[in-house]
């Protein structure tokens, strides 16, 4: 019996979280021969987070330069996949989320005629242009998916909606929560030990975590700076924890204007580890990410989403998440209102129970008739 080959493709550090454990367990089954291809898109964080969960690639490609548009790196990752996919050739290709990388794979592997794999499928804002370019990479995706991976029923309905036949169609939960389960306890102590270095001690202190990152949001980094700076000035038994986007335009407008705040610690990007321990023990997250509201729920953390449009809406209508928008005076009354009134919400988390990759490893099978 022929033996399958898959593709899995990444080249941010999202992908790297919400594809490891996928991959892991396919190689794990041994039912079909897997294959990876970091794009490193995000050259460091990617690579750094694929040693923690202990994988090496097969290719890579080293497609970023400095202050590349999307121009550029869409037409470099064209070049790069139709040589690349000229050599090699597949019988499945995996995809995860809405990136540039994400996007022109699923592209390159329909030029190629190969079945694509979508995985967190689904998700909609309802707004071409929040979260921009990803909102529409990720509709363009759905368009030539062969098969598509939801998080939740409310995904799968939007796909519905846009006439993606059902019988393509699996709720399969987000594996970022599959993710968790490859934290052990001697990582633990070593996260402790560099969260420590930093001025964390994470049994005492009370932590507000803060990540700004998005394209949309960095024409407006100088207010949600002045935002985070007055709520650090009024809840001054909080530390608020901020690591640090690379893009470098980001990173130095919001270091001027936190840099003198003694509660606020500006830090390098957290490796994966790192950064649940911290949202771990948060009492809030402010943050434009969406990854941060699918992991939050597992802790019963509040996120105040530093956004007008979000594709993560389950979190909403549960109440683990909150639309503030941008505007800096709805966002200290809405920080205000939570540093003061801490809670724990005990609810499941909508957007996994560990077993995304069990499900989609299963339905891969089912489509390529495999048995054994």
């Amino acid at each position: 019996m022929k033996t399958h080959t898959f593709l899995f493709i990444l080249g941010t550090r999202p992908e790297v979280i919400k594809l490891a454990p996928l991959f892991l367990y396919f190689k794990k089954q041994n039912d079909f021969k897997v294959y990876l291809l970091n794009t490193q898109q995000q050259k460091q964080l990617s690579n750094q987070t694929l040693k923690y969960f202990d994988i090496k690639t097969d290719f890579n490609f080293s497609v970023m330069s400095k202050n590349q548009s999307l121009f550029g790196l869409n037409a470099k990752l064209l070049k790069r996949f139709s040589a690349f996919f000229a050599k090699h050739n597949f019988d499945g290709v995996f995809v995860q989320g809405d990136t540039m990388s994400a996007y022109v794979g699923a592209l390159s592997a329909y030029y190629s005629k190969i079945p694509i794999f979508h995985i967190e499928a689904g998700l909609r804002s309802k707004n071409l242009y929040e979260p921009f370019p990803e909102e529409a990479m990720r509709l363009m995706i759905s368009r030539i998916a062969t098969l598509h991976f939801c998080p939740t029923q409310s995904d799968c309905d939007n796909l519905i909606k846009e006439n993606i036949s059902k019988q393509n169609i699996f709720i399969s939960q987000n594996t970022v929560i599959d993710a968790m389960d490859y934290i052990d306890k001697k990582e633990n102590y070593k996260s402790q030990k560099r969260l420590q270095s930093l001025g964390l001690n994470l049994s005492k202190d009370k932590i507000c975590l803060v990540t700004i990152h998005r394209r949309e949001n960095h024409s407006k980094v100088d207010e949600l700076s002045e935002a985070i700076h007055t709520l650090a000035k009024k809840h001054k038994d909080i530390i608020f924890l901020l690591p640090l986007h690379p893009n470098p335009n980001v990173r130095f407008a919001i270091t001027n204007a936190l840099k003198n705040q003694s509660n606020i610690i500006l830090c390098e990007p957290l490796n994966y580890v790192d950064l649940i321990n911290v949202l771990r023990k948060s009492v809030l997250v402010l943050s434009d990410s969406g990854g941060l509201q699918e992991e939050a729920p597992s802790f019963g953390v509040k996120v105040l989403v530093l956004r007008n449009f979000t594709e993560r809406t389950d979190g909403l209508k549960i109440g683990f998440s909150e639309l503030v928008g941008t505007d800096k005076k709805h966002i200290i009354a809405r920080g205000d209102y939570f540093l003061n009134n801490h809670c724990v919400i005990n609810k499941k988390n909508p957007y996994g129970d560990s077993k995304a990759s069990k499900r989609i490893h299963k339905a891969i099978k089912d489509y390529f008739k495999v048995r054994k």
